[in-house]
């Protein structure tokens, strides 16, 4: 018991004495607007380095677990040790120098499949309710290699409120103290002081966050919970093993799938970011960042109890608990809205295929915008090209949002039917330019091509200037208008000569 204690506290007192350490090497730094190591998530940048505290903890914590539990630490939980660090390298990598999606996959894969060439694959299944185990032989790999990367991803994937991440992420590690009672020491030492050393990093990443644990942290933490998780299926019962993590993580899962559905559905990359996660409907409903993340702590804590029923049966109520987690699902989708019932299959088919049309075609002409940025010699060139987007679109307005004043354009001969437009807004960070806002005629455009458009045109811009500062080495500074409004037909004219 002693140990156990030792071990939260060691890994609560590194985290937590580290973090103030990188908060001030960030200060002393700086952080560009522009500096992917850092966050623009207000008007204040915020380091994306927690993850060192995070994996910093964890080394201390496996040297000391090592010493305490005087147990000869086995070649698949080295080969999970070693494998959580290499993860956290390639993340860290991606938070100061992006290297692109496909070649952080393939590094996943590659760092998953050494982990499971070491023995800690899985080889045998065993049914829940018969107690029969059946070898999946190589299949056993290709299953480990992709639960490792599953993992990894997700924890990054629902990292998008602060202490969220860090959150359930502590709930899993729970779950393993829980799996390694009676089996190992050393994992229930590390287990207790990774709880610990989150601890240490949620004093400062909840809301409102002073740090986040970056890809580093996420990578880190995603892995190391779906090596332990392995380890913990080679110990006992598999089937619990690994299924309890997946009653434990239900909602970032359920969230993650809605999302590529979604996405799928619009058109959109899989791995595009949106602000359709189920914490963002919650702000949008008026919940605050605080009460929106307790609330996710409360419906996690509700599949955690069941991951603890699948452990607890050694898997003999997965049923129950499938259809019980089914329930809560269906109470998710319905009162967050996630999921639209009032067309029929035809209807919403139709309208499906109309929206990834559109969608290709905006994505298009961003393409197209984001090229011509580095050919354009003045802030007033980019503006215009951004205006023959806006037409192209069928946008009725759009506006810059400036630091002093606004840019904006109308389209010719629209007079004021305020009660007939829609308008959105997007603010940006960093920036002479703070935000973007545009307006379409709902006689025009729908509710549903009018949010796709908005988003896209936001991101456009962003990127389009973006190339713009990085071609001329310079910032964008536009004059704003003296008018409310200005219309600018002859832009158009000219772009489409």
């Amino acid at each position: 018991m002693t140990s156990v204690v030792i071990c939260g506290i060691v890994g609560f007192l590194v985290s937590w004495g580290l973090i103030p350490v990188i908060l001030e090497r960030a200060r002393r730094s700086g952080g560009g607007s522009r500096d992917k190591c850092f966050h623009q998530g207000g008007q204040t940048p915020i380091p994306r380095f927690g993850g060192v505290a995070i994996a910093s903890s964890f080394l201390v914590v496996v040297l000391l677990a090592e010493f305490l539990a005087e147990e000869l630490l086995s070649h698949e939980m080295l080969a999970v040790i070693l494998g959580s660090v290499a993860m956290f390298g390639l993340g860290i990598l991606d938070d100061c120098h992006p290297i692109g999606a496909r070649m952080k996959l393939v590094g996943q894969i590659v760092i998953a499949s050494v982990v499971a060439a070491a023995g800690s694959s899985i080889e045998v299944v065993t049914n829940p309710l018969t107690g029969q185990g059946y070898n999946i032989g190589a299949w056993g790999v290709v299953a480990t290699v992709i639960w490792l990367v599953a993992l990894t991803n997700l924890i990054n994937i629902i990292d998008g409120i602060d202490g969220l991440a860090g959150g359930i992420s502590l709930m899993l590690m729970v779950l393993m103290v829980h799996a390694s009672l009676g089996s190992s020491t050393f994992l229930l030492l590390l287990a207790v002081g990774m709880i610990g050393g989150l601890l240490g990093f949620l004093y400062f990443n909840f809301p409102p966050a002073r740090i986040y644990m970056g890809d580093g942290g996420a990578y880190f933490l995603g892995f190391l919970i779906g090596g332990l998780t392995l380890v913990t299926a080679q110990k006992g019962t598999v089937a619990a093993a690994l299924v309890a993590p997946v009653f434990a993580l239900a909602l970032p899962i359920l969230d993650v799938t809605l999302a590529i559905v979604r996405r799928g559905v619009k058109g959109l990359p899989v791995f595009r970011p949106d602000r359709r996660h189920i914490h963002h409907r919650l702000v949008e409903f008026g919940f605050s960042h605080r009460r929106t993340l307790l609330t996710l702590y409360v419906l996690s804590t509700l599949f955690l109890l069941m991951a603890f029923g699948v452990f607890w049966s050694q898997g003999r109520l997965i049923p129950l608990f499938l259809g019980l987690s089914f329930l809560v699902v269906i109470f998710i989708v319905h009162s967050f809205g996630l999921v639209s019932s009032k067309y029929s299959i035809r209807t919403f088919w139709h309208e499906m295929q109309s929206l990834r049309r559109e969608t290709r075609y905006t994505m298009l002409l961003a393409q197209w915008l984001e090229m011509e940025a580095e050919r354009c010699l003045t802030p007033e060139e980019l503006w215009k090209n951004f205006v023959f987007f806006a037409d192209k679109l069928e946008f009725a307005e759009v506006k810059l949002h400036l630091r002093e004043g606004q840019l904006a354009w109308r389209r010719v001969g629209l007079g004021e039917p305020i009660g007939e437009l829609e308008r959105k807004r997007h603010d940006f960070v960093g920036s002479t330019v703070t935000g973007i806002e545009v307006c379409a005629l709902r006689s025009q455009m729908s509710q549903k091509h009018f949010e796709m458009k908005s988003e896209l045109a936001a991101e456009a811009w962003f990127n389009a200037a973006t190339r713009w500062r990085a071609a001329n080495h310079a910032d964008i500074e536009l004059a704003p208008d003296t008018k409310r409004l200005v219309a600018v037909p002859s832009v158009i004219a000219r772009l489409s000569a």
